[in-house]
């Protein structure tokens, strides 16, 4: 089964570490990388900060359009920050994957999903 690794904190928090945390956070996800490369294929998306996001928002009706906005105006501070997905044996072979990242920084959802079709490549 394909489960998604998904991860939340706090916008900026990672870039105001001192240079040698932010390198031993970057290690465990290339070591995290490497361990799903191994296993075969998988996909990590890093995303951006939330202030470079747009937003469409529904179209208040059938004759109009959709309402493209600056991005969204979350409630929190904790925000979508990026995920791993790949195929597990089980949630417990997941849940070993993602303690690889695990940090003080971020919080982790190790969560199933279901291919909804599509491909991309970065190549």
């Amino acid at each position: 089964m394909i489960y998604a690794i998904s991860i939340y904190g706090e916008p900026g928090v990672f870039e105001a570490l001192p240079k040698e945390r932010q390198d031993q956070v970057l290690a465990r996800h290339i070591e995290l990388q490497e361990a799903l490369k191994k296993r075969g294929a998988f996909i990590s998306m890093k995303l951006m900060p939330p202030t470079s996001a747009v937003m469409v928002e529904p179209a208040p009706s059938a004759e109009r359009v959709p309402l493209i906005v600056d991005g969204p105006f979350s409630e929190t501070k904790e925000n979508f920050l990026g995920f791993y997905a790949a195929d597990f044996d089980s949630l417990d072979e997941a849940l070993d994957y993602a303690k690889m990242i695990s940090s003080p920084i971020a919080r982790l959802e190790v969560r199933p999903v279901a291919w909804a079709g599509g491909a991309m490549s970065s190549e």
